[in-house]
């Protein structure tokens, strides 16, 4: 390969451990791309002005044969919804103080002390609230595949960063399908790890549903990188339990044996187009090939759609009214049309949403008895135009946007997608793979399979 910048993290350590690469000539690789690729791509909110500091010190400690941890000098991007120190979290938000943070977030704080070189932030749509990979701050974020198409969001600077090769480890944030949707429409892996796997502060707006996790071009990078920031941190009050575990062990073990339900409804009549449904047709073939037992399955599940529907309105609600009066004139108009539409939304009406809720979660728990994992598409269609208007954002969120992926936040559970190859249009499809609560393990060595089934190449720029 030409390009270093193309490599997969694990590779790009091993070159630095035989002194054929070190990191400074990686960074200039990886920032040589951006150079001559971001103008037409708009992944990056703002880069670091001290990566190449970062990757200096990483390069005296290759020399001197004492790196500090599994990802040092690799580059790596983080979400405009992080706090990095030195460096303003804008949120994609004209509203949001230029100030910059004092402190790093949990998940920066472990990137760090793995010897990850932060090349920058990457752009996300306005406090995250919708899929289509714009904000007022930043403007229009493009999919590298095809830059007349959006990337998806809410994590859309880190999915066209992936795609585009501007290093191999992005982190997203997924409260509904933030990290999901957009790797789908990119063609890379968009890990949601367990609730409370990846510790955050502070929390956004979605806290009580949101979480962190990596977006790679591999499922192998998504594992290493998990095995780094899903480490407890006391700042988060959800954070699970210290789990220090490799999560690339037992990932080439397969699927010989498990049990995959596949889920042609979530709770309601979830619309797929038929390059979707071709997409689950061949994964399935593909886990049934790889000794995988594959059957669909009706799951009595609550409409999905009601309990998301309230809990993000009511978030994006709060958002608003912590506002200023003042500022509220420079927020997205579909922000504004959500919160607005929260006005009948009573606090019975919550707390039936978070009954159902729990519903949800146990019949899940029940499935999940029976299937070690679960099938289903990820994205209702390829990637849409930047152009598409939205038109009622409640209605897109449930048919156009995330009608595959809030439910996996709700129950809390791992969920992973995986490139599917491409439709006729030359637009990357993608399957969803989910596990049972906190058993991340499953939906990597599934996903792993289907990689070594159908790999995906770079996006050709």
């Amino acid at each position: 390969m030409t390009d270093p910048s193309l490599l997969p993290a694990e590779e790009m350590v091993q070159l630095f451990a035989r002194r054929i690469i070190d990191p400074v000539e990686m960074l200039q690789a990886v920032t040589a791309r951006v150079a001559r690729l971001n103008p037409g791509i708009n992944a990056f909110a703002a880069m670091h002005r001290d990566a190449l500091v970062q990757a200096g010190d990483s390069a005296a400690r290759w020399r001197a044969g004492r790196p500090i941890g599994p990802l040092d000098g690799v580059p790596v991007t983080v979400k405009d919804l992080i706090d990095v120190a030195g460096m303003p979290t804008r949120r994609g938000s004209r509203t949001t103080p230029s100030t910059p943070a004092a402190d790093d977030a949990p998940i920066v704080t472990s990137l760090r002390a793995a010897g990850a070189v932060i090349i920058g932030k990457t752009t996300t749509t306005e406090f995250g609230w919708k899929s289509p990979g714009d904000c007022p701050l930043h403007g229009i974020t493009r999919n590298p595949w095809n830059t007349d198409h959006t990337p998806g969001g809410s994590s859309s600077g880190a999915a066209a960063a992936c795609a585009a090769g501007f290093g191999p480890l992005h982190v997203g944030t997924d409260a509904g399908g933030s990290i999901r949707i957009p790797a789908a429409w990119c063609g890379v892996v968009g890990l949601k790890p367990s609730f409370g796997r990846v510790p955050q502060w502070p929390l956004g707006a979605f806290g009580n549903v949101a979480v962190a996790g990596p977006m790679t071009r591999t499922v192998r990078d998504a594992a290493l990188m998990l095995g780094v920031i899903g480490r407890h941190d006391l700042r988060d009050p959800f954070c699970l339990p210290d789990d220090p575990r490799d999560w690339l062990d037992g990932i080439e073990q397969g699927v010989a044996g498990l049990r995959i339900a596949v889920l042609r409804r979530p709770g309601f009549d979830a619309p797929v187009d038929w390059e979707g449904i071709a997409a689950i047709e061949q994964a399935a073939r593909h886990l049934m090939e790889a000794g995988a037992e594959v059957e669909d399955v009706d799951i009595d599940l609550p409409d999905v759609r009601e309990i998301f529907s309230r809990i993000w309105a009511m978030a994006l609600s709060r958002q608003v009214a912590a506002t200023s009066e003042a500022n509220r004139a420079m927020l997205d108009p579909g922000l504004l049309q959500v919160a607005a539409a929260t006005g009948g939304i009573k606090a019975l009406d919550m707390m039936e949403a978070e009954a159902m809720r729990v519903q949800a979660a146990h019949s899940m728990a029940r499935l999940h008895q029976r299937y070690d994992l679960v099938l289903s598409p990820c994205v209702p269609n390829p990637a849409p135009r930047v152009d598409q208007p939205i038109g009622d954002p409640v209605e897109a969120l449930w048919t156009r946007w995330a009608p595959w992926t809030f439910a996996w936040n709700l129950t809390r559970q791992p969920a992973i997608s995986v490139p599917m190859g491409f439709t006729e249009q030359g637009l990357p499809r993608s399957v969803q793979l989910a596990a049972g609560l906190y058993r991340d393990e499953l939906v990597l060595r599934a996903a792993r399979s289907l990689e070594l089934a159908c790999p995906v190449p770079i996006a050709d720029l």
